[in-house]
């Protein structure tokens, strides 16, 4: 064909026509990366926002009680958060996916039974199921963003070991706002379509970010030695194992990928993933967005119930000793409800079933560790106190949440510091809290602004009225 003819066949071929050309080259040869994906899903889902707001905008959730708004706004609906939505019968679903769907369909480690944390992340962004390729596509960038900045460490060295890890640890991620993508596109005047490709970048440098942070506070804290360097070969939870130092227990390291997804997201209206939207709704980059997460985390209604579990059970097998009778423990439980105590680890604040966070975790230890001393206790305690409970009428919900189980799997590997608890579950959240911050600014959500009352007003309001 002449040059001529060439270019005459060019002009008549429609621009399209080699755009999906190019785009099927590039797939057949490399597959997206997740931001490549997500750029293609932003302006569909915003049509569909659009469309939603308005045939539904104006309709009515129903009535808000006045109880609701002393009662912590428990059961409010408020809230827009795409990763998981809580089912009170079924537990957690992340994008419409069950826990045990996510351990079946979720890529896996070489050798591996867990589902990836990398996975769950990419499907906690798409709404889709990663191939193999990308999880270990997106293991490899996020190894290659692992490294704090030296003003960091030198902030976490300088941090004396009576400071609470969870202070340290929000400590450092604060300070890794100095480096922010977004904030630094936000004060050169991006507009407000791109925001969400400098959030997406800064929170693929926080998740990449939290085992070097991590690992630096445990081994600073509990004198463990110095930090090893991250395997750009290996995955997330391997490399934070390592980092912690538990990297050559092949089942730790599946402890964490298990541990990681079903910590990850629990809906929106949590203490942690409310504060980090709340932050983010207000452009603060997503360091300072997550800090805020991490110091809700920290409280003892939020993040520290699993260490409250682990007491309890601890101050229960001192007191009626190892392979203690069912009889000895209903005494016990009874013992703490008339104390005027709860029973930590049972309950929760929408769920009217197991945890199946807990059954996850249950079915871990039935695997590894039948025969640890307190994964016994801790399953004599599942077959006695829901039925304790329904005789005290104590509990809408009698059954374990995920906090009743964790503790008592980090001892039977040896970590038994549990201040450290809540760090492990402040990397998890990061995964929910990251995913819902990217597209709150993909799809332009406003600052958060509710109506607040005084008691003052709410009796003026209703006075007169039946």
């Amino acid at each position: 064909m002449s040059a001529i003819a060439l270019r005459s066949l060019l002009r008549q071929t429609p621009r399209s026509a080699f755009a999906r050309s190019a785009r099927f080259a590039s797939t057949a040869a490399k597959q997206q990366t997740l931001k490549e994906r997500l750029a293609e899903l932003i302006p569909a889902e915003l049509e569909n926002v659009k469309a939603t707001r308005a045939e539904h905008g104006k309709k009515s959730f129903g009535p808000v009680l006045v109880d609701q708004l002393y009662g912590g706004m428990r059961g409010l609906p408020a809230l827009i958060w795409d990763g998981s939505v809580l089912d009170a019968d079924e537990g957690i679903r992340f994008r419409g996916k069950t826990i045990p769907e996510c351990q079946e369909l979720l890529p896996k480690a070489p050798g591996g039974s867990e589902p990836l944390p990398e996975a769950l992340f990419w499907l906690l962004v798409t709404g889709e199921v990663p191939t193999q390729e990308q999880v270990t596509t997106l293991s490899k960038d996020w190894a290659a963003r692992a490294a704090i900045p030296e003003f960091v460490e030198e902030l976490l060295d300088r941090c004396p070991p009576t400071l609470h890890p969870m202070s340290q640890f929000s400590l450092a991620v604060t300070a890794l706002n100095h480096d922010s993508t977004f904030a630094k596109a936000y004060q050169q005047g991006i507009s407000k379509r791109e925001y969400w490709g400098p959030v997406f970048e800064d929170c693929m440098d926080l998740i990449a970010k939290l085992p070097n942070i991590a690992g630096r506070i445990y081994r600073n804290v509990y004198g463990q030695g110095k930090l090893p360097a991250i395997d750009s070969n290996k995955d997330y939870s391997w490399n934070l194992a390592t980092l912690l130092g538990f990297g050559d227990n092949a089942a730790f390291v599946e402890l964490m990928r298990l541990y990681i997804t079903i910590h990850s997201d629990h809906e929106g209206g949590n203490v942690s993933a409310h504060a980090g939207k709340l932050v983010g709704s207000a452009l603060s980059d997503p360091f300072l967005a997550f800090s805020a997460s991490l110091n809700g985390l920290a409280g003892p209604l939020h993040g520290l119930a699993n260490q409250e579990v682990l007491l309890w059970l601890r101050k229960m097998q001192s007191k009626i000793g190892e392979n203690a009778t069912d009889e000895a423990v209903r005494e016990y439980v009874w013992s703490t409800l008339k104390g005027g105590q709860v029973v930590p680890g049972y309950g929760h604040a929408v769920l009217r079933k197991t945890d199946p966070r807990y059954t996850a975790q249950r079915e871990f230890a039935l695997k590894h560790l039948p025969d640890d001393p307190m994964f016994k206790l801790v399953a004599q305690v599942y077959n006695i106190v829901p039925n304790i409970l329904l005789e005290a009428g104590k509990a809408k919900n009698p059954w374990p949440n995920v906090d009743a189980h964790s503790g008592a799997l980090l001892t039977h590997y040896g970590m038994d510091q549990m201040n450290f608890y809540t760090v492990l579950f402040g990397v998890s959240r990061a995964f929910g809290v990251a995913a819902q911050l990217i597209w709150d600014r993909a799809l332009g959500a406003p600052l958060e602004r509710p109506k607040s009352y005084s008691t003052a007003a709410i009796k003026k309001m209703f006075e007169g009225k039946n």
